[in-house]
């Protein structure tokens, strides 16, 4: 997943949800050790203070840990990251299924639409 960065909220919020997905979806393995600050600042583009926020962040919500002379580590806590992925998961699934019924889809038409699609995808 790319640093996409936008002028529409805040920068550290959003590197708080890219890294985030970037843990989730196994691009940061548990137990991996990130990049320093300064790495990561460059890497995305943004000043290292954003990014030292973004990473205090997730360290408190448990994504992260330091340990004291080897830096910055990703949790080996699976439970935790195979639930955020779930929540995740049922979040954008939700919203979806909402966006549809704005659109005047009724509940099963939804559920057709994504058995099409589930179907397409998995040919592919």
């Amino acid at each position: 997943m790319a640093w996409e960065i936008s002028s529409e909220r805040s920068v550290y919020l959003q590197l708080v949800d890219i890294i985030r997905q970037k843990i989730m979806s196994g691009e940061y393995q548990p137990g991996q050790r990130m990049a320093s600050v300064r790495e990561l600042a460059a890497d995305a583009a943004v000043n290292p203070n954003t990014m030292q926020r973004a990473l205090a962040e997730l360290e408190r919500q448990g994504l992260l840990y330091t340990q004291r002379t080897s830096g910055r580590f990703v949790s080996e806590d699976k439970g935790l990251i195979a639930g955020l992925r779930l929540s995740g998961a049922k979040q954008r699934a939700k919203e979806f299924y909402c966006e549809m019924i704005q659109m005047g889809l009724s509940a099963e038409e939804v559920r057709q639409l994504l058995n099409q699609a589930i179907t397409e995808a998995e040919k592919e």
